[in-house]
């Protein structure tokens, strides 16, 4: 389950259950659709206090958006990781690229 809303030029979008093999494609197809429909869009916030597990194919997508939000000089922001989830990020070398927040509203203040 994925929904999103566009806050001051950051694209938050929350995320639900696994981001796995089956999960990943339709979540890079949304974040693609939204990226493409605005070009004022610059960070790309995910909330993932609902998010139980990712696996190697989020993690890909996952850098993969980084990397288009990147090229429009934006950040990529993760928002309220349970424990587990904040281990196979940081294990995955993600807090080297991207900022981990515990809010909203912390994450657009950045």
């Amino acid at each position: 389950m994925l929904s999103s809303e566009t806050v001051n030029g950051a694209l938050i979008i929350t995320l639900e259950g696994e981001l796995d093999l089956h999960t990943a494609p339709p979540f890079k197809q949304y974040v693609d659709e939204q990226l493409a429909g605005n070009d004022l869009i610059k960070d790309l916030i995910l909330r993932m206090d609902k998010i139980k597990f990712i696996d190697s194919s989020g993690l890909g997508v996952i850098l993969g958006r980084y990397k288009q939000i990147q090229k429009r000089g934006g950040r990529l922001i993760f928002v309220a990781c349970s424990p587990q989830v904040y281990r196979i990020l940081k294990l995955s070398g993600m807090q080297k690229i991207a900022y981990f927040t515990d809010s909203v509203k912390e994450a657009l203040s950045l």
